[in-house]
């Protein structure tokens, strides 16, 4: 039995998991998104931690590559320190995540199937 939704009106939002967004920039580096954990009637829970995500971009020589990551903070001023150090093992994270995939696709036999489906070519 699935736990998906059978139609769009099936969607409900989780009221006890509400949040405000507000953003952040420096307009040269990146951003700072933080999200404040809000009750149904729209004042701030404090009972709940903000939680904070960083973002910006490096360039490769395709252009502009997307980067971002959640950042270790209860304040602002601490997703700004820690702002690079998230970069980072966001950065990282993604370079791992392409050598994995780069091992799992050099290990992957190569059916004729798989080159049929490849082409396009209907089986």
């Amino acid at each position: 039995m699935s736990t998906e939704p059978e139609k769009l009106s099936d969607v409900k939002m989780d009221m006890a998991n509400l949040y405000r967004e507000e953003s952040y920039t420096d307009l040269k580096t990146g951003g700072i998104r933080k999200l404040v954990p809000v009750k149904p009637d729209g004042s701030e829970d404090t009972l709940r931690s903000p939680v904070f995500s960083g973002h910006t971009q490096l360039m490769s020589p395709h252009g502009p590559f997307p980067l971002q990551g959640a950042i270790a903070a209860k304040t602002l001023e601490e997703a700004v320190l820690n702002f690079p150090q998230a970069m980072e093992d966001a950065m990282n994270k993604m370079i791992e995540e392409a050598q994995q995939y780069q091992r799992e696709q050099a290990n992957k036999i190569i059916t004729p199937a798989d080159l049929k489906k490849e082409s396009g070519l209907i089986i």
